[in-house]
């Protein structure tokens, strides 16, 4: 893993993203974003951002870095890639919504970044043209096929395209997302992931994608929290469950404690648990490494 070229556009293939550009499109009056932030390099953007969150950051702030080098997945595992081959970057939001429903925040995220992602991927039904930021990723267009894995990995072909990390900040959270644009097979960290060009969308310019995934968020964000985190009436649940390509399937479940529970996963529940049948009944679990298993 390099560090980041002084010009930047040492690498064509991988343009960089632009800071005023992204904010221009972005930040309005009256909508979620507030901020957008482009970095060169840092150890988390989770963090980074955590840490401006206790200086009093707005709702809405935004950090993208082109190279993180201490990013972290579920379970405290370490990913790396090199710089500008992903979309990395945390969102710090104060959710007004019932404790309760707060577990639905990864899984919200995980439904905007696939529905974005699809949108963003498709063709023309007859594979002769990218339709990009004009597509739907429904009906006759073509799109990457992402699916969400529970709680907040994003597959395609069965491979992980996508990891979310939701962490704590003071009063609010810091929403994570590490996305694999353009790397290629030999420079995937694991062999069970993959990436966008990897699965065949012509994306190397990432800023249209990180456009359609923050503006897919916030429609998604703004209606549950107006429904007072609700997600039923959000729709939000319905949608997961369209995506997950975990239910239906025989999984084990590596859970707290050294404890694994094997069965079939049957529900996503209304407050975002995954309800596995097992030798003992059915059993909802809130936290726990999901295994599909083959």
């Amino acid at each position: 893993m390099g560090r980041v070229s002084d010009s930047p556009y040492g690498d064509l293939d991988r343009p960089p993203l632009h800071e005023a550009a992204l904010r221009r499109a972005l930040v309005r009056d009256g909508g979620l974003w507030r901020d957008v932030r482009v970095v060169a390099e840092t150890g988390s953007t989770n963090a980074d951002l955590a840490a401006r969150a206790a200086e009093g950051a707005p709702e809405g702030s935004v950090l993208v870095t082109e190279l993180q080098t201490a990013g972290r997945g579920r379970l405290g595992r370490a990913w790396t890639a090199p710089a500008r081959s992903g979309l990395t970057f945390s969102m710090l939001l104060r959710p007004r919504v019932p404790v309760p429903m707060l577990g639905w925040a990864p899984l919200l995220t995980g439904v905007a970044v696939a529905t974005a992602v699809r949108r963003m991927t498709a063709w023309s039904e007859t594979g002769e043209r990218f339709l990009g930021e004009g597509a739907d990723g429904r009906g006759g267009d073509v799109a990457v096929d992402v699916r969400l894995k529970w709680p907040n990995d994003l597959l395609a072909g069965g491979r992980k395209l996508a990891g979310i990390l939701v962490e704590k900040a003071g009063d609010g959270v810091v929403v994570g997302v590490g996305l694999n644009v353009g790397l290629r097979e030999d420079e995937l960290p694991v062999e069970t992931a993959t990436s966008l060009a990897i699965e065949g969308a012509p994306l190397s310019d990432r800023a249209p994608l990180l456009r359609a995934i923050l503006r897919e968020f916030a429609t998604w964000y703004r209606e549950w929290t107006a429904l007072d985190g609700d997600p039923e009436t959000s729709g939000l649940r319905t949608a997961y469950k369209d995506l997950c390509a975990t239910l239906g399937r025989e999984v084990r479940v590596e859970l707290p404690g050294d404890e694994s529970l094997t069965g079939t996963a049957r529900d996503v529940d209304g407050a975002g648990r995954l309800v596995v049948a097992g030798p003992g009944g059915e059993r909802a679990i809130s936290a726990g490494d999901v295994v599909h298993v083959r």
